[in-house]
């Protein structure tokens, strides 16, 4: 087998995992699946939402320069018209003459012009507006058409006024949004890496023309934080200085964060300093003054702008692909998913021993009740016996398990089970969230 082969043989079986065991699921799947969409099942939900957490507890909470925003998806068309994204947000489109497939002609391999599916001829690239057109109201014409936006980054430019006029900050100080974002993308691919609809974590940060740099490397090294935060492997991320055509036109300087995908090294992670374009392409456009007063200074100028633009649907892939494993245990084949304590969607999964055993399941009860108080992402879990349980623990990525035993009813112990080793222990129920803590 290729190394190709094997690659994306790897991201079948996450992708796999992820339906069986409740994930992630294709979108509209009873009516035959809808392209590019995907629905978060109970425990995908559950580790976007900690995902989502890190990130505001980094760059928000954590800090005193940081403003939340909540902007709405649709928004007046002129604010797209001064982004250029009605002008210039556009992918090259070929068509296969013989099957009909379309493809981003920038994303075939060494430019071919040939099919990658059934080898026919393509059609010369044309230009492809990846935005979702819109009406509002009832009357559809040139005046109704919106946009569902295709980043969230312009509803923090277009409310950068109300935030100065409202919170009075110094510079620097940022906005910071958590929200859904689509794009009508041409042929998406790779399971959940190229959607239509996906949710982006973003940064508008404003500093002084002539401190950019500090900011930059400010948010550069928080990214690599953040990447600790949420468990991936360091060694497969990795920086990439954009430079000359491929720059955004709104970019003076980029680095993209690229990983190791089992489709090549691609984008998970974008930082861009925007200089005053978004700012100053408002204030052109609107007639309002998006300028900022330095108190101090008295001085009145457009501020420059850093964004740290970060995925929450990739980030939920790299952290599956990075955590999935497979070994052997008792000469049987084991999957498990190696995820950090910090996103895992169950922490600690608590067992009676035999679920007809009442005595047992009482106790396990007890058990389960005194440790989500400490640890609230707990499941009680009696379906099956043990060994499924612990397979199935295994494949969510649940740390630990802990079994009550008939032991248990004599000593007050239990037996806590790792999931990385799959070595147990006994431990007394007094010591236990301590232990897994």
């Amino acid at each position: 087998m290729n190394h190709k082969s094997e690659s994306n043989d790897t991201l079948e079986k996450v992708a796999s995992l992820c339906k069986r065991r409740g994930f992630i699921y294709q979108g509209s799947e009873i009516y035959g699946g809808m392209s590019g969409t995907w629905d978060y099942a109970h425990l995908g939900l559950a580790l976007k939402n900690n995902i989502k957490k890190l990130w505001w507890k980094r760059f928000v909470t954590d800090r005193d320069d940081m403003y939340g925003t909540d902007a709405a998806i649709l928004m007046n068309q002129n604010v797209w018209k001064a982004s250029g994204h009605v002008g210039g947000f556009s992918d090259p489109l070929v068509e296969c003459k013989k099957c009909k497939r379309r493809f981003r002609a920038d994303q075939l391999e060494n430019d071919s012009s040939s099919c990658p599916d059934c080898g026919g001829e393509l059609s010369e690239p044309k230009q492809f507006n990846m935005m979702f057109k819109t009406h509002v109201g009832v009357d559809e014409n040139e005046s109704s058409v919106s946009y569902l936006r295709p980043e969230t980054a312009q509803g923090m430019f277009v409310n950068f006024k109300n935030v100065v006029d409202s919170f009075h900050p110094k510079l620097p100080f940022g906005m910071a949004q958590i929200g859904k974002a689509f794009r009508n993308e041409i042929a998406p691919r790779d399971f959940t890496f190229r959607s239509r609809e996906f949710e982006q974590m973003e940064i508008e940060y404003f500093v002084e023309p002539s401190k950019w740099e500090e900011s930059f490397e400010h948010f550069r090294k928080e990214m690599w934080n953040y990447i600790d935060d949420v468990g991936i492997d360091r060694s497969k991320v990795h920086e990439l200085e954009v430079s000359g055509d491929s720059l955004a036109h709104y970019s003076k300087r980029t680095i993209d964060f690229e990983f190791d995908y089992p489709f090549g090294l691609k984008e998970l992670y974008g930082l861009a300093y925007r200089t005053d374009f978004d700012l100053k392409s408002h204030t052109n456009a609107s007639g309002v003054d998006l300028s900022f007063l330095n108190e101090e200074t008295k001085e009145r100028f457009i501020p420059h702008c850093i964004e740290p633009s970060l995925g929450v649907d990739r980030t939920v892939l790299v952290v599956l692909l990075d955590a999935y494993c497979e070994d052997e245990i008792g000469g049987e084949k084991r999957v498990f998913l190696k995820l950090s304590p910090n996103v895992a969607p169950v922490k600690v999964a608590v067992f009676p021993l035999l679920k007809n055993k009442p005595e047992l399941v009482e106790k396990a009860r007890e058990v389960f009740g005194m440790i989500r108080k400490e640890i609230p992402e707990a499941m009680f879990d009696d379906n099956g016996n043990i060994g499924k349980r612990y397979r199935r623990q295994d494949e969510i990525g649940t740390p630990f398990c802990v079994t009550v035993d008939f032991q248990t009813l004599e000593d007050n112990t239990v037996t806590l089970r790792d999931r990385d080793t799959a070595k147990q222990e006994r431990v007394n129920i007094s010591e236990l969230v301590g232990k897994m803590k």
